[in-house]
């Protein structure tokens, strides 16, 4: 009887072991079924509360964006939208048996100062709003199958700790994690390719291992690697033996053969699948994508990409997306960076903060370089407000300065360890204009001081690097030393990652080359200071250096095409971002930054044009214009000069020349025609008939300029390029009478993150585009949605974006909603007093 019983014992512990062991790796989104209140009270992080009466939310969340804009408690610096204290809460069941399993809780960005409470007990303190964390909740967690209330305060109380749009709230996305206890880590992989041929690339896997249990673990670590067929391509085995309650990392090599490199025309990815198998059963697997490529920068020859010199034809991009604010929404985002793709441009900077880590992947699958940022402000303040160094010192504008020397190390590391095995990451940059915060900086340029002669964007230094040094030295030393810092920040990179090089954007760099800040880059990178080249090279000619902040113009790329030494550049900026409208640009109600290639609402610019007649590689032909007595330009003599000698076509800078795209003026105005176009050779035709053909040569600031007596009609612009004929042209428009409805897609998925942007632009009767007039447009939807918002992309449009109408902005705006989980047909109507309404369908399935 006692032997049955025993039996018994055995057969049941067997049973519940089974129940609990051998569980693989779950990631589950955590995204859904949040609760969310704008009010604050110490008492929400107390146990057993009822957050049913807080409303219901998804994430990524921004409350500012949803917030009025406010011209009395707001600031430009934000983009007029506040902050405030916010609280989420979320309820779930206790997935795991802590025995056996662990569960982490993994957040890609919080803006900001945020405090995690389960179960009513304090988990953290996080304050950088842009760096990833994630927690171990086993000790907190009630028994499997329970129910845990997840609590999170967010204070952006200090809405003003930056000099753009931040946004507010879980801004981006939450993931969780169930693993053994025996497991490789969150950001536990890392993928290098130290040797790279067209023959043969060696791949190497660096894994780390953690043992939680009690006793030793001993098992096989295998990773698996995958083409993007999904094809195997090779295989390698591992034995490990690990101490209980340790830690240790295991490196593998495997040789791939006629391997398919990374690339921005061709960026090709693999997958490595690494599992822990212990007694023949797989117990952890975790799945890390990558590229093999190379990259090479040379002091005199530029960048290499697996070899092959190229230019960085980059653009910087802050976080903000207009209607969705700060809250990373992947369909949007990529429709912005394949408008990006289809100007030419192959980089982006992430100005000036990490990003979401969905960014990168979208990088990573559509080809783009990434310049990856990781701070704004180091030891000292900037003022946020007026763009440099601090001036006053009220509590709403303080920023990350006040963190920096505790929380650097760690927010710079897991931003890397969370990002190191993307392939589009080329370069990371530890720091962005940050020699005004440093005493004695400015001082020792020779700039701005008495002797300073010239215009800083356009002269060289006025002072030897012998004679800034010897400035620099005889300075009154300060608490914080800038080389020092840099050295310090540089050398955690180098600890993480060695593969990519360490850079900044140094807008005082004649003077950072002798304190010991460029000493701790491998790229010294400027900002709006092309006319450093040379004088770089001269100076300083082992030290690689590139533009990492310029303007959109065409002097910029200029300089850049004619020094092969100088890598690229980062146009500011490749969109329109809330902010930077503080200070001295504090005008209501301004409330973006009109420096973008592209508006607030993904509308192309001018700009845009210009600079993908400069990168792109398909024909094109763009054609603008203005009244003569409105244009930059004259006609004298057959030639176009500019009209303010103190802002030639060599010396603009972020704003474009005020242009239509239309073609609506007074009967025999005179009017200057702009063309941007890659085209060798341009005619002209009004009407049917020619008015003259133009070589770009001719041109020395690659704008094709005509000047035209307006008649109605029509303007057509025939080009070559490469001996391939393209056209263009602009018709003259009448009155308003319909609105044309155009959509991203004509089908969607119902899984709650589909995006529909729907342009409506208005159309005379004829069909014609209409440009120069503007209306009100409601927009109405039927079927099952989220409403994302409208927006005109006009920088002084303050109406709300959580709306359903919006005044058009040159003729057009944007509707944009996001599917739910529930299948619909989804009918979109527009309407203004007068026109003739149109809609359209989008199937959601």
């Amino acid at each position: 009887m006692r032997l049955k019983k025993f039996l018994l014992f055995c057969l049941t512990c067997l049973f519940c072991l089974g129940l609990y062991a051998n569980i693989n790796r779950q990631e589950i989104n955590f995204n859904n079924d949040w609760r969310f209140t704008l009010t604050d009270s110490i008492s929400y992080s107390l146990p057993y509360r009822d957050f049913t009466h807080w409303r219901p939310v998804n994430l990524p969340h921004d409350w500012s964006v949803e917030l009025p804009f406010d011209s009395i408690h707001g600031d430009g610096a934000t983009g007029y939208l506040l902050g405030g204290i916010g609280w989420y809460a979320k309820e779930f069941k206790t997935p795991i048996n802590k025995y056996q399993q662990e569960c982490y809780i993994l957040f890609d960005g919080v803006y900001n100062n945020a405090t995690f409470y389960l179960n009513g007990r304090c988990l953290a303190f996080h304050p950088y709003g842009y760096s990833p964390i994630y927690y171990q909740l086993d000790d907190y967690l009630k028994p499997q199958g329970q129910v845990n209330q997840l609590v999170i305060r967010v204070d952006h109380s200090r809405y003003v700790d930056s000099r753009w749009y931040t946004g507010s709230g879980i801004y981006r996305d939450v993931k969780m994690v169930l693993t053994d206890k025996m497991h490789i880590p969150i950001w536990g992989t890392f993928v290098t390719t130290p040797e790279v041929t067209k023959q043969h690339a060696r791949v190497q896997m660096t894994v780390s291992l953690d043992n939680d249990y009690g006793q030793i673990q001993r098992g096989t670590l295998r990773t698996t690697y995958y083409d993007m067929n999904h094809q195997q391509v090779a295989q390698v085995d591992s034995s490990f033996l690990i101490q209980p309650k340790s830690k240790m990392i295991l490196n593998q090599k495997v040789d791939l053969f006629n391997p398919n490199l990374w690339n921005v025309d061709a960026p090709y990815l693999y997958e490595a699948v690494t599992e822990i198998i212990e007694d023949g059963k797989v117990i952890d697997t975790k799945s890390t994508a990558f590229g093999i490529r190379t990259i090479r920068f040379d002091a005199h020859k530029g960048f290499f990409l697996n070899g092959k010199n190229m230019k960085i034809k980059g653009v910087c991009l802050h976080h903000d997306a207009g209607i969705i604010g700060a809250s990373f929404i992947k369909d949007v985002w990529e429709m912005r960076l394949r408008k990006l793709k289809d100007c030419g441009v192959n980089a982006i900077r992430t100005s000036h903060n990490p990003p979401a880590d969905e960014f990168l992947t979208l990088c990573d699958q559509l080809g783009f370089l990434v310049q990856l940022e990781f701070f704004d402000e180091w030891d000292y303040p900037k003022d946020k407000r007026l763009n440099t160094n601090q001036s006053h010192n009220d509590v709403a504008s303080q920023g990350y300065d006040v963190y920096f020397q505790k929380w650097a190390q760690r927010d710079l590391e897991n931003t890397m360890l969370s990002a190191r095995n993307h392939p589009c990451i080329f370069q990371w940059s530890i720091g962005n204009e940050i020699e005004w915060t440093y005493p004695g900086n400015k001082e020792a340029t020779g700039f701005f001081g008495a002797d300073a002669t010239g215009n800083y964007f356009w002269t060289q230094p006025p002072y030897t690097p012998a004679e800034i040094r010897e400035k620099w030295q005889s300075l009154p030393k300060t608490t914080y030393d800038i080389g020092r810092t840099a050295h310090r920040l540089s050398s955690w990179v180098k600890a993480l990652d060695t593969t990519r090089p360490v850079v900044a954007n140094c807008i005082l760099p004649s003077v950072s080359f002798e304190t010991g800040y460029i000493d701790a880059l491998d790229v010294a990178g400027f900002s709006y200071r092309r006319v450093m080249y040379d004088y770089a090279h001269k100076h300083y000619p082992n030290k690689p250096v590139m533009g990492t902040e310029n303007v959109a113009q065409y002097h910029e790329w200029k300089a850049v095409m004619d020094r092969d030494f100088v890598p690229g550049m980062f146009i500011w900026t490749g969109f329109d971002y809330m902010g930077e409208r503080g200070g001295p640009y504090n005008h209501w109600p301004a409330k973006s930054t009109a420096s973008g290639l592209i508006d607030l609402a993904g509308f192309k610019k001018p700009s845009f044009y210009m600079m993908k007649s400069l990168w792109g590689s398909t024909p094109m032909i763009a054609i603008y214009s203005q009244t003569a007595d409105k244009s930059v330009y004259k006609k004298v003599n057959d030639h176009f000069v500019d009209i303010d000698k103190r802002k030639p076509w060599n010396h603009r800078l972020w704003v474009w020349n005020d242009l239509n795209q239309g073609w609506n003026y007074r009967k025999g105005a005179k009017v200057i025609v702009e063309i941007y176009s890659n085209c060798e050779e341009i005619t002209l035709y009004q009407n049917g008939k020619s008015l003259g053909s133009k070589k770009l040569s001719d041109f020395v600031d690659h704008i094709y300029k005509w000047e035209v007596d307006y008649q109605p009609g029509q303007l057509i612009a025939k080009g070559k390029h490469h001996g391939e004929i393209v056209q263009s042209k602009v018709v003259t428009a009448g009155k308003p009478a319909k609105i044309r409805l155009t959509s991203n897609r004509v089908t969607a998925s119902a899984n709650g993150t589909d995006v529909i942007a729907v342009r409506a632009q208005l159309l005379d009767k004829n069909d014609q585009a209409i440009y120069d007039t503007n209306r009100r447009i409601t927009f109405h939807c039927k079927g099952k949605y989220r409403l994302l918002g409208v927006d005109n992309g006009s920088v002084t449009s303050v109406e709300s974006f959580q709306n359903n109408s919006t005044m058009t902005n040159e003729g057009h705006c944007l509707f944009m909603v996001q599917t739910t989980k529930l299948p619909s047909e989804l009918n979109i109507s527009a309407s203004s007093d007068g026109l003739e309404m149109t809609d359209l369908t989008i199937n959601i399935k």
